[in-house]
C-alpha cells in the first residue's frame, strides 16, 4: 500500500480511472473525490472509483497524495487552494496534458520546494465521466513525470513516479518544454485534424462513411470545452505543429495537381512507415 488516502480532484474519466486503478492495484487504502458537480461524485461512488466525496478542504487535509485531474486551465488554481490545507508531507501530482501553463501559474505563488510533481498519463478516451473509467486504463501506457527546478526533490519525484507505475504505467521523465512540444504533435494536432475532418463532412453523407472515417474522427467526439482549454494553454507548440502539418498537406496537394504518382507513393509510404512502427 503506497498511501493510506489519496484525494482526486476532478473525478471524470481520468480521475475515475485513477481511483479505480488505485483501489484495484492496492496503491491506496482509501480514495476520496472532489468535484464541482455532486452528480459526478454520486456516479464515482456508485462505480467504485472513490469511497466518498468531500469538500476540497477536508479531502486534502487527510491525504497523502493529491491527484488533480481537472481541465488544464483549472489545475494551477486547484494546487494553490489545496496547498493551504494539506498536512506536511502530502504530495501533489496531476494528469494535465499541458505543463508550462500550470508551472507558470504556481511558480511565483508557492514555495520553490513545494511537493508538486507534474505528470501526464498518456491515456484517455473521447468519452467523459467516471462511469466510463477503467481500472486498466493506464496499463502499459506511458506517463510523463516532469523533472523541473520548481518541482519537489528527487525522492518525491520517485515517489510520484512509483504511484503512476503502481497504476500500470511506464514512467518517462521529461521537462515541461519538451513535453508540451511533443504532445502538440502526438496528441493536440491529431485532435484538431480529427475535428477538421469531422467538421468538413456533411451530416447527410454520414450513412456513406465506413471504418476509415470512424477511426480518423473518433477523438473529435471529445469535450469541446476541455480541448479548447488545451489548445489555448499549448498555443505556441500547437501552432508550430500546424505549420509542419500544413507543409505536409501542401506537398501532397502539389504532387496531386502535378500528377506526380511517384511523389504520392513516397508521401504515403512515409506515413505508412511511421504508423507501422507504432504497431497495433
Amino acid at each position: 500500500m503506497l498511501f493510506d488516502q489519496i484525494t482526486i480532484v476532478g473525478v471524470g474519466l481520468i480521475g475515475g480511472s485513477v481511483g479505480l486503478a488505485a483501489k484495484a492495484r492496492g496503491a491506496a487504502r482509501r480514495v476520496v473525490g472532489v468535484d464541482r458537480d455532486p452528480a459526478v461524485i454520486a456516479k464515482a461512488v456508485a462505480v467504485g472509483a472513490i469511497d466518498a466525496g468531500a469538500e476540497l478542504t477536508d479531502a486534502v487535509a487527510a491525504a497523502g497524495l493529491v491527484v488533480v485531474c481537472t481541465p488544464v486551465d483549472r489545475i494551477a488554481d486547484v494546487l494553490l487552494a489545496a496547498a493551504q490545507h494539506a498536512k506536511p508531507g502530502t504530495l501533489f501530482t496531476d494528469a494535465g496534458s499541458t505543463k508550462r501553463n500550470v508551472l507558470a501559474g504556481v511558480a511565483k505563488k508557492l514555495p520553490d520546494r513545494f511537493p508538486y510533481v507534474p505528470a501526464h498519463p498518456l491515456a484517455g478516451s473521447e468519452k467523459a465521466g467516471p462511469e466510463h473509467g477503467r481500472a486498466d486504463l493506464f496499463e502499459g501506457r506511458a506517463t510523463v513525470v516532469l523533472v523541473e527546478k520548481f518541482s519537489a526533490d528527487w525522492d518525491r519525484t520517485v515517489a510520484v513516479g512509483r504511484f503512476w507505475e503502481a497504476l500500470g504505467s511506464r514512467v518517462v521523465l521529461m521537462n515541461a518544454d519538451e513535453h508540451d512540444k511533443v504532445l502538440a504533435v502526438t496528441s493536440h494536432l491529431p485532435h484538431a485534424v480529427a475535428s477538421a475532418v469531422a467538421g468538413s463532412t456533411p451530416k447527410e453523407w454520414l450513412n456513406l462513411t465506413a471504418g476509415g472515417f470512424r477511426d480518423v474522427t473518433r477523438i473529435a467526439a471529445g469535450d469541446p470545452q476541455l480541448w479548447a482549454a488545451i489548445f489555448e494553454a499549448n498555443r505556441d507548440a500547437t501552432l508550430a505543429a500546424l505549420d509542419y502539418f500544413a507543409a505536409r498537406l501542401s506537398a501532397f496537394r502539389t504532387m496531386l495537381e502535378a500528377g506526380d504518382r511517384a511523389g504520392l507513393v513516397q508521401w504515403l509510404t512515409e506515413g505508412k512507415q511511421v504508423r507501422d512502427a507504432l504497431g497495433t
